[in-house]
């Protein structure tokens, strides 16, 4: 079943008020462990109707019923925590500023806050599958290169994806007169609603303006770096040329997450690095009983600004030093696999976390000898190093074959794209989503 485009942004809209609503009975339910008496309920639904409706004018505000929505996915955590956090505020002052209602609700607000926020990011996700629906937009897909023929490869096969490309015009060998044409006879044929495009290519930008001034004003122009982008979780590298990308990650500025995102490394950091010391004298044993070498590992990193820092880990290798200059192998240890599997081997970094030199979500830090071999050979490598690394990642999640001790600079290459997506949308969310990630991949020891 397919919902139309007219349909879909008012079903969106019945779904959270009927989520927001739901919410508010929920809320009383759990404050009061009961089934909250109707008297209780409507006493708390005048005041919460009003939240609601200017929650609502925000949502819309946001874009959150707009068609893009629903094709870059991958986004809506981040938007939506972000949202919420507005709305939130508006919450709070609405109760401060109006106390009219007969309710003070400081611990009810606060439990509608959290549960609204997780069941209307559940709802947006997930809510077309619970009532039936799939969409199945026809899209044109206008471009060239090997990301695009990439991107087209992944949508058309896979049908989890809410559009399909109908057609793929390659920019590179068509005439631009023959480009629009193209372009107007799909969408008048084929009913086309969804237009992914190359903003980048000269070639497309002399017609963009002729797309938004034409007769088909309800088509949607999507921007094909961030389809790829919210497709494969990591930044198309051929944007490294561009001015305006790398003009984006060097202005953003993130201090109220920066500083929110230090307490909690200070906060977690000390906690389970207070718990860590428990393991310490197994470990010591372990390694002992096994070549009776030292317990600890220091290496040299490059950290934040390209500030070389001093990491402790547990040793699970032969030697007591990495350098990718020297040609004698350097083995890992029965015990060293062990602790590498379990991430064991980390738990001295959380020290390092505490101290301020790395963070527990970033992307890992590097060795100078081969970060000094990457800056040469991969454009733009440093920009890695804008940010604190950490002992977990992006990419250490998603990108299988990134190197260890060794140097290779196309898998380092493709590493540098998941590393650039997280250096871009760095959030709370995003480091909860691989801060859980992780633990699910250390629960299931498929780490390495």
């Amino acid at each position: 079943m397919t919902i139309s485009d007219k349909k879909e942004p008012f079903i969106l809209f019945l779904g959270d008020i009927a989520v927001f609503f739901s919410v508010l009975w929920v809320t009383l339910f759990i404050r009061y462990s009961s089934v909250p008496e109707s008297s209780l309920f409507f006493s708390h639904l005048v005041p919460f109707s009003a939240i609601i409706i200017l929650w609502i004018f925000v949502f819309f505000i946001a874009g959150l019923y707009e068609k893009h929505t629903r094709l870059l996915k991958g986004r809506l955590p981040t938007i939506l925590f972000k949202v919420q956090m507005l709305n939130s505020v508006i919450a709070v002052l609405f109760f401060y500023f109006i106390p009219y209602f007969g309710i003070n609700p400081k611990t009810n607000l606060f439990i509608y806050l959290v549960l609204s926020f997780f069941l209307i990011l559940t709802w947006r996700l997930f809510g077309s599958s619970f009532i039936g629906f799939k969409y199945h937009e026809k899209a044109i897909l206008v471009g060239s290169g090997t990301e695009v023929m990439e991107l087209h490869r992944e949508i058309n096969g896979n049908s989890k994806y809410s559009i399909y490309f109908d057609s793929f015009i390659d920019v590179k060998n068509t005439n631009i007169p023959d480009l629009e044409n193209d372009i107007f006879n799909k969408i008048k044929k084929d009913k086309i609603s969804t237009i992914v495009i190359d903003f980048e290519d000269d070639k497309v930008e002399s017609i963009i303006s002729k797309l938004y001034n034409s007769d088909f004003s309800g088509i949607n122009l999507v921007d094909m770096y961030k389809v790829y982008e919210d497709t494969f979780d990591r930044i198309p590298l051929s944007l490294l040329n561009q001015s305006r990308f790398l003009g984006s990650i060097y202005r953003s500025t993130h201090i109220g997450y920066d500083f929110l995102k230090r307490l909690m490394d200070v906060a977690i950091g000390v906690s389970v690095g207070i718990i860590s010391l428990v393991f310490y004298p197994f470990v010591y044993i372990a390694i002992k009983l096994d070549d009776g070498g030292p317990i600890f590992i220091s290496q040299d990193r490059v950290g934040r600004d390209g500030k070389h820092i001093r990491l402790h880990k547990f040793r699970s290798m032969s030697r007591n030093e990495v350098d990718l200059s020297k040609k004698t192998e350097n083995k890992v240890t029965l015990v060293g696999n062990f602790l590498r599997k379990t991430r064991i081997d980390e738990l001295p970094q959380l020290w390092n976390v505490m101290s301020g030199d790395i963070s527990l979500i970033g992307p890992r830090p590097e060795l100078p000898t081969g970060v000094a071999i990457y800056d040469k050979e991969i454009p733009y490598y440093n920009i890695r190093h804008l940010i604190k690394p950490g002992l977990s990642g992006w990419a250490q999640l998603y990108h299988e074959h990134h190197p260890h001790h060794g140097v290779d600079i196309e898998e380092t290459r493709n590493k540098l794209s998941y590393d650039l997506y997280y250096i871009k949308n760095r959030s709370l969310m995003l480091d909860l989503e691989i801060a859980l990630k992780t633990i699910r991949t250390l629960l299931s020891r498929t780490g390495a």
